[in-house]
């Protein structure tokens, strides 16, 4: 120490006082580190540990599919074909150009004849085999799926998530939305789910679970993207849209919130290829419920119909007819005899509400005109030569064809 100058002196205290905060730090660290594994291993984290570990990965939905995988089925189908393609498949060539279902989706042609089929005598129709996804609505074998999965059925089995085969009638079909409800034949108790009340919201969790390629019980996860969608195939197009995974076989499975509730059935996917590319649509559980009731009950579904011919109100129509806004539906023409004419309205007049409730365009005249039960007695409040006004009518019911 001697030969040490005084600022030599200094600079080496400075430096033993570094090290030794140095040391300090790192043996807080070890006790941190050390208290953190101990807390892990009691299954106690501090408040500060317990944030950064919550947020350390996306929420498992393992107890949500254990509580729902054993309600969903794979849905397999002998059926007679309309018409068939060279390899014995419903042929693309036969929808017209231009048509919804070529234009905006491929609804998931599960319906393919399967190779080596069996030979047919001359005149028979041939028949093909079809798979898809189903689910259990109640526990005395009650199963919602696709009516494209099942039309023109001519043997339904069903298999469960625990391997078992179950054979199945059609109890009734409804094309217009695409639905179908079955039946177990065998009898027996089955797990089921309940459909959602009321509507999920937009960026809710959901879970697809089905039959994709014939793979048997799939399950994928994603959010509700969009509501409201309308296709252009029907009507009565009110899809829910979902980016979970959805693929040839999973039409009629159900997509599920993160209670485990059905909140729509799977039923077409917008792909130029024919796989998923994260864009998915399902019926929603409130057009679920309604129909299957029908179903359950008679093995059709009624609607209400009013005899009109209708189109949308354009800004420019709406102008010319002094409307304030491009709202309503305007009427092109009213069958003589049907329920519209009979309470007088005509053509050229714009439907603007129903029991006081407004009618936002045509798709929405539509859908809820169709929930009416025929023989109610509703309100219709028309816009017809610069005024409004107020007619009653008894409404009818939709022809089948």
């Amino acid at each position: 120490m001697s030969n040490l100058s005084p600022r030599s002196v200094s600079v080496s205290r400075s430096v033993l006082r570094r090290a030794a905060l140095l040391a300090g730090a790192a043996a807080l660290s070890v006790g941190l580190v050390a208290g953190l594994g101990a807390s892990l291993a009691t299954g106690s984290l501090p408040a500060t540990a317990q944030t950064a570990v919550s947020f350390a990965g996306p929420p498992s939905f393992a107890d949500v599919v254990d509580q729902v995988k054993s309600s969903v089925v794979s849905v397999r189908v002998k059926a007679r074909a309309e018409a068939t393609s060279q390899r014995g498949a419903p042929a693309l060539d036969d929808i017209p150009p231009g048509h919804p279902l070529e234009r905006f989706f491929r609804q998931f042609g599960e319906n393919g004849a399967q190779p080596g089929a069996r030979g047919r005598s001359r005149g028979e129709r041939p028949v093909q085999m079809s798979q898809g996804s189903g689910f259990f609505i109640s526990a005395d074998g009650y199963v919602v799926t696709n009516n494209h999965v099942v039309d023109n059925a001519v043997e339904v089995q069903l298999v469960t998530e625990d391997g078992r085969t179950l054979d199945a009638k059609v109890v009734g079909t409804d094309p217009r939305t695409d639905l179908a409800l079955l039946k177990v034949s065998n009898g027996g108790t089955f797990p089921f789910v309940k459909l959602a009340p009321g509507n999920p919201r937009i960026g809710d969790w959901v879970l697809a679970v089905g039959n994709p390629f014939g793979l048997g019980g799939t399950v994928t996860a994603g959010i509700l993207s969009a509501r409201n969608r309308d296709l252009g195939a029907g009507p009565y197009d009110d899809y829910l849209q979902i980016d979970a995974a959805v693929n040839r076989g999973n039409s009629g499975g159900p997509t599920f919130n993160a209670a485990g509730d059905v909140i729509g059935v799977n039923t077409a996917i917008v792909s130029p290829s024919g796989g998923n590319v994260g864009i998915a649509f399902a019926i929603p559980a409130a057009t679920v419920q309604a129909v299957v009731a029908d179903l359950k009950a008679k093995g059709s579904v009624s609607r209400g119909f009013i005899g009109v011919q209708i189109q949308p109100v354009t800004p420019e129509i709406a102008d010319a007819i002094g409307l304030s806004g491009a709202t309503g539906a305007l009427v092109a023409d009213a069958s003589p005899d049907g329920p519209a004419s009979r309470a007088g309205i005509r053509r050229g007049d714009t439907i603007r509400a129903i029991n006081g409730e407004a009618v936002k365009d045509a798709r929405d005249l539509s859908r809820r005109i169709a929930g009416f039960k025929p023989g109610e007695t509703v309100k219709i409040t028309l816009w017809r030569e610069g005024r409004e006004r107020a007619v009653s009518l008894d409404v009818g019911r939709q022809p089948a064809a």
